[in-house]
């Protein structure tokens, strides 16, 4: 099986570049499986329905958000409908929508896909991620239940998301962080065969602060005062991931690249 994972898409530009993008990218890498995290989609906070939907349309067979996932209103009663979208496992046990779901490709393979939040450093705390995404994968066995499994690790700190890689090794084809919107650079094959990447970075502006219009965050850095909101920066986006071919009997990982395509980072495909 090929998927795609693409990291947090991050307002105006980062939609419109999947948008543009996707649909050609599907075809000319022959996938079966597209991931995306939407969770900074609508003005660099949440997603809306409306961009949830434009998202879907693309190419997109499943969404995933992280800590701002309500942060707009609407996708409170719309996650209830639109099943393609997930929330962290590890919310608030009344948040509405599901942390993981087990979907099927086109030639009917079953795809599990599951997201935890992690708790270093996040403003929040959570329930514990390790044995949320425990109970999942234990559920739905890799080569079994499922053909591929993808687990979004959307954290923080880099230690605690290769932890979760190691955690999940042998029993994902996939685990990848977001969060950060900074793609690392260790795409590899762990030992029990599970593709990992502490971060997959943004689709959006990289002549940005992590995707934000430069003034406002570089102003609070030298003064340590707020003037204005954040606002996303809106020029040319680059889609950023990692690609994945897996073997559909065990559903481990087979191969593993960092993607990079358009904008101003050096370009890398499959």
């Amino acid at each position: 099986m090929k998927l795609l994972f693409l990291g947090d898409v991050m307002g105006r530009a980062g939609r419109a570049a999947i948008v543009e993008r996707l649909p050609g990218l599907r075809t000319e890498w022959g996938l079966d499986f597209v991931v995306v995290n939407g969770e900074n989609a609508s003005s660099g906070a949440g997603l809306t329905a409306e961009h949830a939907r434009n998202l879907l349309a693309a190419g997109v067979d499943c969404l995933t958000l992280g800590d701002h996932a309500f942060d707009q209103k609407d996708m409170l009663p719309f996650i209830e409908q639109e099943n393609r979208i997930l929330r962290p496992l590890n919310f608030a046990k009344m948040a509405p929508g599901k942390g993981a779901k087990l979907f099927s490709d086109v030639r009917g393979r079953k795809v599990l896909v599951a997201q935890v939040l992690g708790q270093v450093f996040m403003k929040r705390p959570f329930d514990d991620p390790f044995s949320a995404i425990d109970t999942v994968l234990k559920a739905h066995p890799l080569g079994g239940m499922a053909q591929a499994v993808i687990v979004d690790v959307h954290c923080e700190a880099t230690s605690e998301k290769m932890a979760m890689g190691h955690w999940c090794d042998g029993r994902a084809s996939l685990v990848v962080g977001t969060h950060t919107h900074v793609p690392t650079g260790d795409a590899q094959i762990l030992g029990g065969g599970t593709a990992y990447l502490t971060d997959a970075g943004m689709c959006g502006d990289y002549n940005s602060v992590i995707g934000m219009e430069k003034l406002e965050p570089m102003r609070r850095f030298v003064t340590g005062m707020p003037k204005e909101r954040f606002q996303p920066a809106n020029g040319p986006a680059t889609l950023s991931g990692v690609y994945v071919e897996t073997d559909d009997r065990s559903g481990k990982a087979t191969r593993v690249r960092m993607i990079r395509v358009g904008g101003t980072l050096e370009e890398a495909r499959p």
